[in-house]
């Protein structure tokens, strides 16, 4: 999650100096081997199973490009944040993974088309979702899909994008949409939660 924008919790936050700590969350660096199991295992499970081209946008410093790099896709990572990019591109040396600085809202890929769009805890923090998802759609080959995970932060101010709101974007969009609740399963957060985390898999044909 490393896009800026004025949504509460994010605005202002500088990317770069925040990339050095940034692996530190659970879920972010994936260093607990039971942590960064059950992130593999959910990401095979939302990937095709032959080898694809997926474009993780605002990918921070690499985790979930490396995964899935890891299970033989072919990774384009967007993020604005230099920072991160050099981090993602040192976790992921020797992998068939290319990252570019660039706004995750409208990467700089040029006409290149993906089998997937992998964004996870980014879309929310964007001005007009519903926008930038018609964006991402033309960004897919037929057959493609979108991998979106989010959810809604906080109980004072929540923040975020309920579920509910998200499949309704994306419903003009795609004809398939599942939904997978992603809150009771502390292995993916390193610690139990209480808010609502879920991911969408989504696909336009």
């Amino acid at each position: 999650m490393t896009d800026d924008s004025d949504v509460t919790g994010t605005a202002g936050v500088d990317w770069d100096l925040a990339a050095a700590a940034f692996d530190e969350e659970p879920d972010h660096g994936l260093r607990d081997p039971r942590v960064r199991e059950a992130w593999a295992v959910r990401l095979r499970s939302w990937l095709p199973a032959r080898a694809s081209d997926v474009l993780d946008l605002g990918c921070g410093t690499g985790s979930l490009s490396l995964l899935a790099a890891e299970q033989g896709h072919r990774v384009t990572g967007v993020d604005r944040s230099p920072a991160m990019v050099a981090l993602a591109r040192e976790k992921t040396a020797g992998r068939d993974a290319v990252f570019l600085i660039g706004d995750a809202a409208a990467p700089p890929t040029g006409k290149r088309r993906y089998d997937v769009v992998l964004v996870r805890h980014v879309l929310w923090t964007l001005p007009d979702p519903a926008r930038v998802l018609r964006h991402w759609r033309g960004l897919l080959r037929p057959g493609g899909r979108f991998v979106l995970v989010e959810g809604v932060w906080g109980t004072v101010s929540p923040v975020g994008i309920p579920k509910d709101r998200l499949a309704a974007l994306l419903a003009p969009l795609t004809a398939r949409v599942r939904i997978e609740g992603l809150s009771d399963e502390a292995a993916l957060w390193g610690r139990e939660v209480g808010d609502e985390r879920y991911a969408v898999v989504a696909m336009p044909e």
